[in-house]
């Protein structure tokens, strides 16, 4: 390590597992020697890191599809830094990188599982948000799980957060005929249609979301991307045509609190409605294909898209709470160098 490299650097650890709504109490912040690499590693020293609605569901082992987060442990996620020591010939001092050691300041990983980035192309916190994960997902929620076909009316719930707000984007771009977005709050529900482009919104504080979808499609509607379950999905099943496709991306209504089924579900008998979930994970060989078209849609800005940005590694877990509570536009990002 060069002598300008601190000796420490900082870490968020789970302090304890929430037992239903997830609490600042629940982190901690720990100050910890920097790791030297060996054979074949860097240092890291990360610049942004993401936080996503999932990380909740790793603090409740009976549910999440990944690894726990181990109580004591520093917490791990998507982040993009530089490499500021390094063994690699591959990757050497200097690189931008995406790795999976968020929540710290600097991490040690070997060579071969940092992705180095492409910065001529994008911005490099774009690679946490629309060419990350969260745009992956509304990718392959619109092609695949639930494809939109030309002259749709598609429905997508959370349609200011990270994955809604380049669903509906997309969904346009694949020719539906109307893009119908849920937020909450009038001032979420405006931008969708003045900055991301949907034809209508619904507040679902506002009113009933049942009410305000027979409204804005009454006709109602062929491909529902659902980041939130609960009543939006109930909601949807209702104003689905038959033959709709439905992509279940995300349950955010029901984090921390036992998720409760649509009482309608027979209706995806009724009306022939396929209804698939999804795991970014599992479609990660997606990823060329998709940054090849994303980067080109944001220069010329077919895609736009917004962030939500703290400051600080001691800002993260607050940044977590909000997102749960729909408090981000786009996606959340914490900033690390700044």
């Amino acid at each position: 390590m060069n002598d300008a490299q601190p000796n420490t650097g900082r870490e968020i650890r789970l302090r304890s597992l929430p037992g239903g709504e997830l609490r600042a109490e629940d982190f901690e912040l720990v100050e910890t020697p920097i790791p030297q690499p060996g054979a074949g590693q860097v240092l890291v020293r990360n610049t942004w890191m993401s936080v996503d609605p999932y990380m909740r569901d790793r603090m409740d082992p009976a549910v999440t599809f990944l690894p726990p987060y181990q109580v004591g442990e520093a917490l791990d996620g998507p982040a993009i830094g530089r490499v500021v020591a390094s063994d690699s010939a591959e990757v050497p001092v200097g690189t931008a990188v995406r790795h999976w050691l968020g929540w710290r300041e600097y991490a040690v990983l070997d060579a071969a599982a940092v992705e180095v980035l492409d910065t001529s192309v994008a911005e490099e916190q774009d690679y946490l948000g629309p060419l990350g994960t969260t745009g992956l997902t509304a990718y392959v929620a619109t092609t695949e799980i639930a494809p939109v076909r030309p002259g749709d009316v598609v429905f997508v719930s959370a349609a200011a957060g990270a994955v809604g707000s380049v669903a509906g984007q997309l969904a346009r771009q694949f020719g539906a005929s109307k893009v119908i977005g849920s937020a909450g709050g009038p001032v979420k529900a405006r931008k969708l249609r003045e900055t991301f482009g949907f034809d209508a919104a619904v507040d679902y504080r506002s009113a009933s979301v049942a009410e305000q979808l027979d409204v804005a499609a009454p006709d109602g509607i062929d491909v529902y991307i659902d980041n939130v379950g609960g009543e939006q999905l109930e909601a949807a099943i209702d104003a689905m045509r038959g033959g709709g496709r439905i992509a279940l991306v995300g349950a955010i209504s029901a984090h921390g609190a036992p998720p409760a089924g649509p009482k309608n579900y027979f209706q995806l008998a009724i009306k022939e409605i396929a209804m698939r979930g999804m795991l970014v994970g599992q479609h990660f060989d997606r990823f060329p294909e998709y940054i090849g078209k994303a980067a080109n849609w944001l220069r010329d800005g077919t895609l736009r898209t917004e962030t939500t940005v703290q400051h600080g590694i001691e800002s993260a877990p607050e940044a977590l709470l909000g997102v749960l509570r729909g408090a981000n536009t786009g996606k959340m990002l914490v900033r690390l160098d700044g």
